[in-house]
């Protein structure tokens, strides 16, 4: 009797991350059809500067070129500083993210693909998360993935607080602003980054362009780079995934590598990593690649 409680126990522990997940994403959205019935100028304004903030800085420059692909090289404080504005999103901590990341580029559109479109198109966009089995706490399953932030104390804390500081920020805006402005500083936010970041994986696997051939089906996406910051010169990244730069050709626009060559002149980031001459495109003339593959 003991073992089919403990058994049983387990099962539940197991599920309710996932139980979570799936209220916390229904609460959401409902906030977020709830801030187009109480427009402000101050919520949209707040909106903006956060998506900017929480998925351009903190998903596109922090959890993903920075600790998933390790592109670049910064200081300590300022990794910690990106990865808290990660955890902002509601995409969970770092280290299921960057687990979930990097099985996604080991099992691109192949069985054990987290997120492909070949199971579903509902699925890569967000039924993985409604449906699939929720990891966020379970640092012990992801760590074989993650070897580098498992070993460090902070990231292990912040991958169990992730919620923390997007709470604590939102009571904040609604102590000192009110109800509208935080339905869509949070709410709406939150649930717009969301879908942002979640149309990577779904839209940049169906629609698009193929300029390298990479064996799966990735696609460069020119309208989910403009919603992501960069992330959506998706077959560019998966050619050369440990470029910290997405948008190859000039025209490609990556606000994201435009960021980190502005905290490269500031001395914020170093060992950046790029295409080496050789590989990059043919048509392009830019001198910040070089043939070592940094800048």
């Amino acid at each position: 009797m003991p073992g089919i409680i403990s058994n049983l126990y387990s099962r539940l522990q197991e599920k309710q991350p996932n139980w979570i997940t799936k209220l916390a994403l229904l609460v959401f959205h409902v906030g977020a059809v709830l801030a187009l019935f109480n427009f402000t100028w101050t919520g949209v304004l707040f909106a903006v500067g956060l998506w900017w903030l929480t998925i351009g800085l903190g998903i596109g420059l922090g959890y993903h070129r920075l600790l998933t692909h390790r592109a670049y090289k910064t200081p300590k404080w300022f990794e910690y500083f990106v990865t808290v504005l990660g955890t902002m999103t509601l995409e969970g901590g770092p280290i299921f993210w960057v687990a979930t990341h990097r099985n996604h580029h080991k099992y691109t559109d192949q069985p054990g693909d987290p997120h492909s479109p070949r199971d579903g198109r509902w699925w890569s966009h967000m039924g993985w998360i409604v449906g699939g089995t929720s990891m966020h706490g379970d640092t012990s399953k992801l760590a074989p993935q993650v070897p580098d932030l498992i070993n460090n104390k902070f990231h292990v804390w912040i991958s169990k607080w992730h919620w923390v500081p997007l709470t604590v920020t939102g009571f904040i805006i609604l102590a000192l602003y009110g109800w509208p402005v935080t339905l869509w500083a949070v709410f709406f936010r939150v649930t717009f980054g969301l879908h942002c970041t979640w149309l990577v994986n779904s839209a940049c696997h169906l629609w698009g362009s193929q300029r390298f051939a990479t064996g799966e089906d990735s696609r460069n996406n020119w309208w989910v780079s403009l919603l992501t910051f960069g992330e959506g010169w998706h077959n560019n990244h998966h050619a050369h995934a440990q470029s910290a730069r997405h948008g190859l050709a000039w025209w490609e626009i990556d606000i994201t590598w435009y960021t980190i060559k502005l905290l490269s002149f500031i001395g914020l980031a170093t060992n950046i990593r790029l295409p080496k001459l050789e590989t990059a495109l043919t048509t392009m003339s830019d001198p910040s690649l070089d043939d070592a593959g940094t800048a």
